[in-house]
């Protein structure tokens, strides 16, 4: 019988936190068994095994970031939903580096994938940024891999300790914001 207060919503709770302490790398179902105080096996009750518990994770992740950054845009458009939305994406990603993590590399297992549904509205609050940029239908896919790439990418870094420079990283994180507006309002 499942211990009481456990389901599957609070094991990938549970199993998120962790990643954010200890490191995506160091998420492992024993540590979880420990976290939630049953024995391993008991996990299996409410999920499937690392790769289920790592799917949903990165639901969760995806789902909070996408309505981080789309409670950040809410009413506004151009340069400055997208100062917000950068800004929400970084601060979710320094908050939550491990289920973050859990994002990488988690592929859908098909079109009912909850993945799918949570990765469609997390890019969908950065497609809303693009729309007040006017681009040309045919570029809002580069534009979009764009504004991801370089956010990710920044976000993670930074993490992951990867700029140990004299620069002030929120200098470099404005600068960056000022390259992708410029670029996006150029491709307009």
């Amino acid at each position: 019988m499942p211990r009481a207060g456990l389901d599957p919503d609070a094991v990938v709770a549970a199993g998120a936190q962790l990643a954010d302490e200890v490191g995506f790398a160091g998420l492992t179902m024993g540590g979880l068994a420990e976290r939630v105080g049953v024995r391993t096996p008991s996990l299996y009750k409410h999920v499937g095994g690392q790769d289920d518990l790592v799917r949903r994770i990165a639901v969760l992740a995806m789902d909070e970031a996408g309505a981080a950054v789309g409670a950040a845009i809410q009413g506004l458009a151009g340069r400055d939903a997208l100062v917000a939305a950068a800004g929400a994406f970084r601060d979710y990603v320094l908050a939550h580096p491990g289920r973050y993590a859990a994002t990488i590399g988690v592929e859908p297992t098909g079109p009912d994938d909850p993945l799918v549904g949570a990765s469609s509205r997390a890019l969908d609050a950065f497609r809303a940024v693009l729309r007040g940029y006017d681009l040309p239908a045919n570029q809002e896919d580069h534009a979009l891999r764009t504004l991801r790439s370089a956010l990710h990418g920044y976000a993670t870094l930074q993490a992951g300790r990867g700029f140990q420079w004299s620069a002030d990283v929120d200098e470099s994180f404005a600068w960056l914001v000022d390259l992708l507006d410029r670029g996006l309002r150029s491709a307009g």
